[in-house]
């Protein structure tokens, strides 16, 4: 059972338009997540959440994708990082939720342009951070830095600390404010707000449920693939409700057009399929004590890295023959084409590292991915 009702997917419909033209999710709309539990699902109970399971997190975020693909992007990342808090120092939690449940955190990993300096008591941080969807909705980021003598990091940094760049001027998902985040002077980080990539990998908290052992990044490689399948979905009922809406379409010729039938059938399919691996990875974590196996890690990384590549063949099934109007901007499958096809752009969706790793392993080769 998911936390998003009709009323709240109507208000993300009815903000669709908003949302993309200002490349920001319109306030209403992220007032709607916070008011029905979305941004606590995956948040420890002493903070005021949930403790939902990812299974139940992730049907909310395909629900959350049938009514806008860009708000189920940003705040299911938003949303997915009170994991990644639950297994930091305790004072790192209580910094960020003491006085909200519903605190929000953006993020940008990517360490490319950060500089991080170990100093007394913690680290001095600069630099400048591309990707952060949902910033300006957000009071704190998580930011990514790598170190020669530390390896690499998660800076949990505070509003006030950095600025962020309009930079989000794209041809899909305009409504996730993907913005750069940027600290010019250095900010002092203290130790405990840091997250070792060693510790995530190694499963490393204090928290009661088990399900907190689960790998970190198992909810974060499924947190930017899986608003795909539900925006797959609605390309589908689109697909089906144009061409049955079409004044020049008769639908005794529709009903018996074996093409359109294929299509219709095949992404059917993918969508069954991708929910199907999807929910059973989990499940059989869930019923491991969530401590799923090394091989298992790699093999459901590889797995999550095929789902862009997938909607992407369905997406282009149902664009390929929507008829002439699905050209003109502005048409609604043409929007979810744009959307799908952008999340590919992300590197947790480009399968090829990850299917070598998966290839290597089962020939015996030392596993490179710690982000599994």
């Amino acid at each position: 059972m998911t936390t998003i009702t009709a009323d709240v997917s109507a208000i993300i419909e009815s903000h669709a338009a908003e949302t993309r033209s200002n490349r920001e999710i319109a306030k209403p709309v992220i007032d709607a997540l916070k008011d029905c539990g979305f941004f606590k699902m995956m948040l420890p109970k002493k903070w005021g959440g949930s403790e939902k399971t990812p299974q139940e997190f992730f049907a909310a975020q395909m629900a959350i994708a049938e009514a806008d693909m860009s708000v189920a992007w940003a705040c299911g990342i938003i949303s997915v990082h009170s994991f990644q808090l639950a297994m930091m120092d305790e004072r790192a939690q209580s910094d960020v939720y003491k006085d909200d449940a519903n605190t929000l955190i953006s993020s940008s990993y990517n360490p490319a342009g950060a500089l991080a300096e170990p100093c007394e008591g913690g680290f001095m941080l600069s630099g400048r951070w591309g990707w952060s969807s949902g910033s300006g909705h957000c009071s704190w980021a998580l930011l990514g830095g790598y170190m020669p003598s530390h390896g690499y990091r998660t800076f949990l940094v505070p509003r006030k600390d950095y600025e962020i760049e309009d930079t989000w001027d794209v041809m899909g998902m305009q409504g996730t404010g993907s913005n750069d985040v940027v600290i010019e002077t250095p900010v002092f980080v203290p130790d405990y707000r840091t997250h070792k990539q060693v510790d995530g990998f190694n499963c490393v908290n204090d928290q009661e449920n088990p399900m907190y052992g689960l790998p970190w990044a198992q909810t974060f490689i499924r947190v930017v693939n899986t608003p795909a399948i539900g925006a797959l979905k609605k390309a589908l009922k689109l697909f089906i409700e144009t061409r049955n809406g079409s004044a020049t379409t008769d639908m005794t010729k529709l009903a018996g057009d074996v093409e359109i039938q294929e299509r219709i059938a095949k992404v059917n399919y993918i969508i069954a399929e991708l929910e199907s691996i999807l929910f059973r990875n989990f499940d059989e974590m869930q019923s491991n004590n969530w401590k799923p196996s090394l091989d298992q890690r790699i093999l459901y990384r590889y797995q999550a890295s095929l789902v862009i590549e997938k909607c992407i063949a369905g997406v282009d099934l149902l664009f390929d023959a929507a008829g002439g109007r699905s050209v003109f901007n502005n048409h609604p499958l043409q929007q979810l084409w744009h959307d799908i096809h952008i999340a590919r752009c992300h590197v947790a969706n480009n399968p090829t590292p990850f299917a070598r790793n998966l290839g290597s392993t089962q020939l015996g080769v030392d596993n490179m991915d710690m982000f599994i």
